[in-house]
Formats: structure tokens, sequence, C-alpha cells
């Protein structure tokens, strides 16, 4: 029976049910969505634990989803950290087209392991009874009032655009209307859709508008992925061309641009040691739901 349940307007996040032997069982979504047990250990024990399966661990598809976005991390890192040094660049023999093409490369692994984040969701088991043996699984799935899969598909959406973008920025002699047609705008709409996603994979986790959990590795996992949304955001709007180019803000969105590879590539590794719970789950606990812990 459920007791208790709570969420940010208008999601449910969080369900507390009560058993006929009166233990309590506590439901969390983004643990329920990811497969993973609710953890009461303090951050040190997590990092002191299974650190093989951080590296390793392929039947994992949380260790996907971080590994994958982890490396589209750090190629948009590289890109920017190259942008700002022209002297690195020279060094490396690297013109801009080279450089926007690393920025695009970057950008496959955010939209592949964005599509295994959404596929996750909609195979989640829906309702408070067991899982179904033979269930047939979606390829994007429906389920706009499930905050999980809303997040994951707007973050899918955003990576898209991102594609687009930094294809389009490959285009040599594009003047200023055209980079802000074909490059900026999908570039401020895909960050738009990514600060949505971000902020309801937050509120998910937090189970509130807003909360202050330092203690839980999904906290950290969601607020730096938050950060580098806003990282993100702001380098686009400042990315606007203009008929007379201004060098400082060019460089500053870059270096905001930085900044949010860096939240993402944080919060990316981050998922690596919270994927490891989602290993040791009994059979028994598979058929009712993941995400559930006694009290």
């Amino acid at each position: 029976m459920c007791t208790e349940l709570s969420g940010p307007w208008p999601f449910v996040t969080r369900r507390v049910y009560q058993a006929a032997d009166r233990s309590r069982r506590v439901w969390s979504s983004r643990h329920h969505r990811k497969g993973l047990l609710l953890r009461t250990e303090g951050r040190a024990e997590i990092v002191a634990s299974s650190v093989g399966k951080w590296l390793w661990n392929p039947r994992s598809l949380n260790w996907w989803i971080g590994s994958v976005f982890a490396i589209g991390s750090l190629l948009f890192l590289v890109a920017s950290v190259l942008t700002l040094s022209q002297p690195l660049m020279q060094t490396l023999q690297l013109d801009p087209l080279q450089v926007n093409a690393i920025f695009f490369s970057g950008s496959i692994p955010f939209t592949t392991a964005a599509y295994l984040q959404l596929f996750q969701a909609a195979n989640a088991v829906t309702g408070d009874g067991p899982a179904r043996q033979n269930q047939h699984r979606a390829i994007l799935g429906w389920r706009p009032t499930d905050i999980g899969w809303l997040s994951s598909a707007l973050q899918l959406i955003g990576t898209m655009l991102f594609n687009l973008n930094t294809l389009d920025a490959m285009i040599p002699s594009l003047n200023w209307f055209q980079q802000d047609l074909v490059v900026w705008a999908p570039n401020l709409i895909g960050s738009i859709l990514f600060l949505t996603s971000g902020y309801l994979a937050f509120i998910e986790t937090c189970h509130a508008h807003w909360g202050w959990k330092p203690h839980s590795i999904s906290w950290w996992v969601v607020f730096s992925n938050l950060l580098g949304c806003l990282g993100f955001i702001i380098a686009a709007i400042l990315a606007i061309a203009t008929p007379r180019p201004h060098p400082d803000v060019v460089t500053l969105s870059v270096v905001l641009t930085l900044f949010g590879a860096a939240g993402f590539l944080v919060g990316s590794m981050l998922m690596l040691p919270e994927a490891t719970a989602s290993a040791e789950v009994s059979s028994t606990q598979k058929t009712f739901q993941h995400g559930l812990q006694d009290h």
C-alpha cells in the first residue's frame, strides 16, 4: 500500500509503500528508471567499492551511457581548448575547420548516449506490479508524464540540433546572417532543450524544485550536468553572429562552452560509480521493481 507520494509538481518522483509485515519500501524515480539500488552509505564507501567496474562494466547500460557521454564531453572540451589557444593549434597544424570537425565528432557520442538514455526510460517498468516477461521493447516510447522519459526525450532532440549546428559550422564562407540561421539558431534551441532536460533530471533526483543533497552521488551527477547546461546556454546566447564581430564576446562564449563540457564530463564520469549500484540486484528484487529499498 502506498502511504506517501512526493515530487516536484506535476510529477511524482518518490513513493513510500508499506507491506503487510509493516516494512517500508521507498521507490525513487531515477533509481527505478536506471535499475539502481538506493544507497545509504556515504561517498567514501561508494568510492572504495567496485572500483574496477567503473573502468569496465560493459554489461551495464548505465556504464555505457556514462562512458559515451564522457567521450562526447571530452571532445567538446578539447575543441574548446584548441579554439582558445591559437599557438596550440599552430603547433598541431590544425585549422578552424578541423577544430569544428572535433566539435561535430563530439556531438555524435552525445546523441548516441542520449538515445540510450531515452531507450532505457522508454522501457522502464511502470506501475506497482511485477515486471512483465517478454515485454516488447520500445524504440522511443511515449511517456510525456514520466519525468525521466521527458528529460531524456528533450535531451535527445537537443543533441540532434547540436549535430546540425556543429555540422553546419564546417561550411566555409558563411556570412553573419547565414551563421545565425544554420549554426546559432540550432545551437540556441538545442541548449534550451538541454537546460530543460538537465533541470528535469535535477528535480527528479531532488524530489523537489530545488534540493541540496551532497551525500548522494546521483545528486552530484545531475547537479554537474545542470551546471554544464547553464554553461552551454550562456555560451549559445553569446555566440550570435553580428555584422561587426566582437572577439571578446566570442572568446567568452568559447570559455563557457569549455565550462559546459567540463560540467558534463564530471557528471558523466560520476555516472560510472553510480552505475555499480545496479550490478547486484537479486532476481527476487528484479521481479518486484528496481529502485526499492526496505527500511
